[in-house]
C-alpha cells in the first residue's frame, strides 16, 4: 500500500478517498462498514441462534432478546448505512470522502459500541448503553457536515432518516433499560430504514434498471420519477408514522393498506421483470417488493389478524436486510473496479437472504414449529451473510482494480 501510494503520489497525486497512510480497507467507508457489517451479521445471528438453543447467555443484564433486535437494526445494519452514506454523500456533494485515519476513528466507535453489549454483564448496562450510543451521533454529524458544506440542500431528507435512527436508539436503551419492550424504538427504527429505501430506492431502482434496458438496447424504460412517487413516498411514511404513535388499529391498517397498493404500483413502473438477465439489478426490485408486502403486513397485524412481530420481520429480513445486501454487492463491485454482474456465489447468497425473508414471518402459521422455522430462517441468514463474506472480503481489503 505504501509503495502504491508513493507510485501515485508521483505520478501527479492520490486517487480520491485514498488514504496514503492508513491500510487500503479504510481508503473509503463502504470497505470497513461492508465487511464488518456481514461479519457481525454473521456473528450476531449465531450468538442469538446458540443463545435460543441455551448454549450461551448474551448480554443477560441488558436482556438477550432486547440485545438481538438491538444488533439487527443499531449493529450491523448501521454498519451498512455508514457504508452506503460515507460513499455515497461524497458522490451527492463533490466533496472529498471520509477516509483513512478519522475513518479508523468512526469504525472504532462501531466496534466498541458492538463489544460494548457482549460484555454488558460485566462492564454494566449503562456503560454498554453509553459505548453504543456514540457512534450514530457522530455519523449524522459527519452527514450533516458534508450536506451543508456542499449545499444539496434537497439531500437533507436522507440525513433525516439517520436522525430517526439515532432517536430510535436511545428511545430503545430507554426501555430496555427500564425493562420494558422497546416497541417505539424498533417501529421508529424500521421507520427510518425504510422511509430512507423509499427516497433512495426512488433513485436508484429506475436509474440501473434504465442503464440495463439501454445496453439491451431496447426502450421500453422505466417511467421517470413524478408527482406518484412524491405521493407514495408521502404516503409510505404517514403510514409508518401512524404506526409508530398508534401501534395498530383501523387507522394504522386504512393508511399502511393505502401504502401498500402504491408502493406495489411503483415498483410495477420500474420495469423490474425485464432485468431477470441481471439479478445485480433484478435483486433490487425483489427487495423493494417486500416494501408493499410489509406495509400489506403491519395493515394486517393493526386488525389483530396477522403477528406483529412477523410482521416486523417482513421489513427488517425482507425489505431491510435485502435491499442493505443487494446495495453492498453492487456497490462492492463498482468501487473496486470489478465487472457489474451477478456471479453464482453472490446470486446464492441473494436466494438465501429472501428464503430468510419468507420463512421468518411464516413462523406466525406454524406456532407448533416455531423452533425449526426460526432455526431454518436463522441458517438462511448465516448462508446469505457467510457468502458475501466469502466472496467480496477480498474485494473489500485490496486495492482497486484498474478499469478495464
Amino acid at each position: 500500500m505504501t509503495d502504491l501510494s508513493s507510485q501515485q503520489a508521483r505520478r501527479g497525486g492520490i486517487p480520491r478517498g485514498l488514504s496514503p497512510t492508513a491500510p487500503v480497507i479504510f481508503s473509503y467507508g463502504f470497505r470497513p462498514f461492508f465487511l464488518s457489517a456481514a461479519l457481525w451479521a454473521v456473528a450476531a445471528m449465531f450468538l442469538w441462534i446458540a443463545s435460543l438453543g441455551g448454549v450461551i447467555e448474551v448480554a443477560s443484564a441488558y436482556g438477550t432478546v432486547h440485545w438481538h433486535a438491538h444488533e439487527m437494526l443499531f449493529g450491523y445494519a448501521s454498519a451498512v448505512l455508514a457504508g452506503f452514506l460515507l460513499t455515497a454523500v461524497p458522490n451527492w456533494t463533490g466533496r472529498l470522502p471520509v477516509s483513512g485515519w478519522p475513518l479508523v476513528f468512526l469504525f472504532l466507535v462501531w466496534v466498541v459500541g458492538r463489544l460494548g453489549f457482549l460484555l454488558a454483564d460485566t462492564v454494566g448496562v449503562m456503560a454498554a448503553i453509553l459505548a453504543d450510543g456514540a457512534f450514530l451521533p457522530l455519523l449524522l454529524f459527519i452527514c450533516v457536515r458534508e450536506v451543508v458544506a456542499g449545499k444539496k440542500w434537497k439531500d437533507l431528507k436522507v440525513i433525516g432518516g439517520l436522525l430517526a435512527l439515532s432517536t430510535a436508539n436511545i428511545l430503545f436503551h430507554l426501555d430496555a433499560a427500564a425493562g420494558q419492550h422497546p416497541s417505539v424504538g424498533i417501529k421508529l427504527a424500521l421507520s427510518a430504514y425504510v422511509s430512507m429505501i423509499l427516497v433512495v430506492g426512488g433513485r436508484i431502482i429506475p436509474s440501473f434498471t434504465r442503464n440495463w434496458i439501454n445496453k439491451t438496447g431496447r426502450t421500453d424504460f422505466p417511467i421517470a420519477y413524478n408527482h406518484f412517487d412524491t405521493a407514495a413516498i408521502l404516503c409510505g411514511v404517514a403510514a409508518l408514522a401512524s404506526w409508530v404513535v398508534l401501534g395498530d388499529g383501523p387507522v394504522v391498517a386504512a393508511a399502511a393498506g393505502l401504502a401498500a397498493v402504491m408502493h406495489a404500483a411503483r415498483l410495477g413502473r420500474w420495469r423490474g421483470w425485464t432485468t431477470t438477465a441481471e439479478m445485480l439489478v433484478t435483486i433490487l426490485h425483489i427487495a423493494y417488493l417486500f416494501v408493499p408486502l410489509g406495509f400489506a403486513a403491519i395493515a394486517v397485524a393493526a386488525l389483530g389478524l396477522f403477528d406483529e412481530t412477523s410482521a416486523i420481520h417482513v421489513l427488517s429480513v425482507g425489505t431491510v436486510a435485502t435491499m442493505m445486501l443487494a446495495v453492498m454487492t453492487r456497490a462492492s463491485r463498482g468501487h473496486t473496479g470489478r465487472v457489474l454482474t451477478a456471479s453464482r456465489t453472490t446470486i446464492a447468497s441473494y436466494g438465501a437472504i429472501v428464503l430468510s425473508a419468507l420463512l421468518r414471518p411464516s413462523a406466525a402459521f406454524f406456532p407448533e414449529h416455531l423452533s425449526t422455522v426460526y432455526a431454518l430462517a436463522g441458517l438462511a441468514w448465516l448462508i446469505s451473510f457467510g457468502l458475501f463474506v466469502l466472496e467480496y472480503a477480498p474485494m473489500l481489503a485490496r486495492v482497486r482494480r484498474k478499469p478495464l
